[in-house]
């Protein structure tokens, strides 16, 4: 029984590495070329204490030290319509997988924390 249990526990975490894979390896961008596409992410996410009022009022999350699969994979949440904020689609609908690794990579960094003041 536990030989089967041990193989059960192995199978799924050897699917659930096999699910997370291309997330994981989509966000080993270069920060440097990541913090060269800022621009459009700074204007709303660079603004300390920043609240936007469309589509509804809410505060802008900062994104420095966020994990990069984390950003990555929002970012093509945003892209593809599973997630539906009107402004992150229009944004995210113009980035390639490459772009998305690159800011992704910048926001987890050091220096994008530190310009975030954590």
């Amino acid at each position: 029984m536990k030989i089967r249990t041990m193989l059960e526990v192995g199978i799924a975490a050897a699917a659930a590495l096999l699910v997370a894979w291309p997330a994981l390896n989509a966000a080993e961008g270069d920060p440097v070329a990541g913090k060269g596409k800022k621009t459009t992410c700074a204007g709303c996410h660079g603004i300390p204490g920043y609240r936007t009022a469309f589509p509804e009022v809410y505060s802008v999350p900062k994104l420095g030290g966020q994990h990069p699969a984390y950003i990555v994979k929002a970012l093509q949440a945003y892209k593809s319509g599973e997630r539906s904020h009107p402004t992150m689609r229009a944004v995210a609908a113009g980035l390639s997988e490459k772009d998305m690794a690159d800011l992704a990579a910048y926001y987890g960094s050091d220096a994008a924390k530190a310009a975030d003041g954590k």
